[in-house]
């Protein structure tokens, strides 16, 4: 799983400003993995950058592609990429896997056990964007840089 990063040239302004890319394949440990790789972004961008990247947004980020990730792995068949970009003070995530389903929240239930992971998304992300494509669907969350 090694990233591919993206020749950022001469920025256009409101452009994304970093991004990087991966292919997620192989075992259940592709979702810490996800994690670990969100988290290196993050610090790459806040000690070679110098952006503000709250404490906030390194946790939020990390348990927003995690439960991105492990919807992927659950519910889509072939292999999940993912994708970290940094635009306009704020980082987007994007999972791309082969469902095109959209995910569906449920409604509330406190009994439930589990299943909660697009409503934990939905309720930290400053926004959710689902897209259909060519082979299955992106989830975009878009998470502050700042506290």
């Amino acid at each position: 799983m090694e990233p591919v990063p993206v020749d950022q040239g001469d920025a256009v302004p409101g452009a994304p400003r970093l991004r990087v890319s991966y292919a997620l394949e192989g075992d259940g440990a592709w979702i810490a993995q996800a994690r670990h790789l969100a988290a290196a972004f993050l610090a790459r961008v806040r000690s070679e950058d110098g952006l503000p990247v709250s404490t906030r947004a390194m946790e939020v980020t990390q348990l927003v592609v995690s439960e991105l990730v492990t919807n992927a792995r659950k519910y889509a068949p072939g292999p999940v990429g993912l994708d970290l970009r940094v635009a306009d003070g704020a980082v987007e995530i994007v999972v791309r896997d082969g469902n095109p389903e959209p995910p569906v929240a449920r409604d509330a239930d406190p009994g439930r056990v589990g299943q909660h992971g697009l409503e934990i998304v939905m309720a930290v992300a400053q926004a959710l964007d689902v897209r259909q494509e060519p082979a299955g669907k992106s989830i975009t969350a878009r998470i502050s840089l700042s506290a």
